[in-house]
């Protein structure tokens, strides 16, 4: 493990490589365990994602079931993929939180898609091998005291349950976005900067989409709104062409998150639900596509085929004229007869 110190904190790195990544036939994956801190710690992987299209990893307290009742431990960290390619291509998350029984994994459901991750090309993945390191802050005791009785940051996390049964992945998504990328939505929370276009057309059209937020927490609309925004999103860059399962699979996730926050959702609806239901239509488009292929194939069989006969009608004429002309003034005699010699 390496040691890297900052001012008031020092951090310890340890490095997780994963080998034969393309042999790996599990939902998820455990780091070994390691000690930083004093306290025993494992890295968390989702190799296909936890419930989205992205790869998903979290920090887990190894310790989590031996430990008395009402433990906590605060710990502020940074996961990190590396990029073995190109080292400024590396990506990296950090956020912070205060473990304890209920929650005692936390991370980045969202990390990097899923796509990027298994492109060879992007670097991630060399000779069937990616390298993840987890970047743990050692505080002192009265350091840590301070922090963890500070009002938390917006990135930091919200509640959610255990991953392995997380119903809603929403909030641990917004903690996945770097501040710096969050822009204030109309006074009402911090949403990505991408959304915020997607939204302002929306409340053109719909203003209620607002109206119905205003009485709510902030916090509660930051969610709000970033889950309408993912929905739309999603429905902007997409192409019918993507909605294979894995994608619709995805965008039933967003809209049943979307759900829960009680927007009058009649005019988006039909879209979603159109958009889910090119998943049959793209089965039927290639079905469709397939049968036409086949149907041009025998198409173009048929012509060489009546070509050919063509071909072979021809000369049949040409044989039957010369026939005719070879038969002229020939009389056929019994080959079988004697040949005699007269009377």
């Amino acid at each position: 493990m390496e040691n890297q110190e900052s001012i008031g904190e020092t951090f310890e790195t340890f490095k997780w490589t994963i080998k034969d990544l393309s042999k790996l036939n599990t939902k998820k994956i455990y780091s070994q365990e390691f000690f930083i801190g004093g306290h025993s710690w494992r890295i968390l992987m989702f190799p296909k994602g936890n419930k989205v299209v992205y790869l998903s990893m979290y920090l887990d307290a190894g310790d989590a079931a031996t430990l008395p009742n009402g433990w906590t431990r605060f710990s502020k960290f940074q996961l990190v993929l590396i990029n073995q390619v190109n080292s400024k291509m590396t990506e990296v998350r950090e956020t912070q939180h205060t473990f304890n029984a209920r929650e005692s994994d936390w991370g980045f459901i969202s990390f990097i898609p899923l796509a990027d991750f298994y492109d060879h090309s992007k670097g991630f993945i060399v000779d069937d091998t990616c390298i993840i390191e987890a970047k743990i802050s050692v505080s002192h005791p009265e350091l840590e005291k301070k922090v963890d009785e500070a009002a938390p940051p917006i990135s930091v996390q919200v509640p959610a349950k255990p991953i392995e049964h997380a119903d809603n992945p929403l909030p641990m998504d917004i903690s996945a976005i770097p501040i710096d990328e969050l822009v204030d939505f109309r006074g009402l929370g911090k949403v990505e900067k991408a959304f915020v276009p997607l939204l302002d057309e929306v409340y053109a059209k719909h203003p209620s989409v607002i109206g119905c937020q205003k009485k709510r927490s902030r916090r509660f609309s930051e969610w709000a709104f970033t889950a309408l925004g993912r929905v739309l999103h999603f429905l902007k860059t997409k192409k019918v062409r993507d909605m294979d399962e894995e994608a619709c699979s995805h965008l039933q996730i967003l809209w049943e998150e979307l759900e829960t926050f009680r927007f009058n959702l009649t005019w988006l609806e039909p879209h979603v639900q159109s958009a889910l239901g090119m998943k049959n239509y793209m089965e039927r488009s290639a079905k469709v596509k397939s049968v036409k292929e086949n149907v041009a194939a025998l198409e173009m069989e048929m012509k060489k085929l009546k070509a050919m006969v063509a071909s072979v009608e021809v000369d049949l004429e040409m044989a039957r004229r010369e026939l005719v002309k070879v038969e002229e003034g020939f009389e056929e005699i019994d080959l079988d007869g004697e040949l005699g010699y007269g009377p």
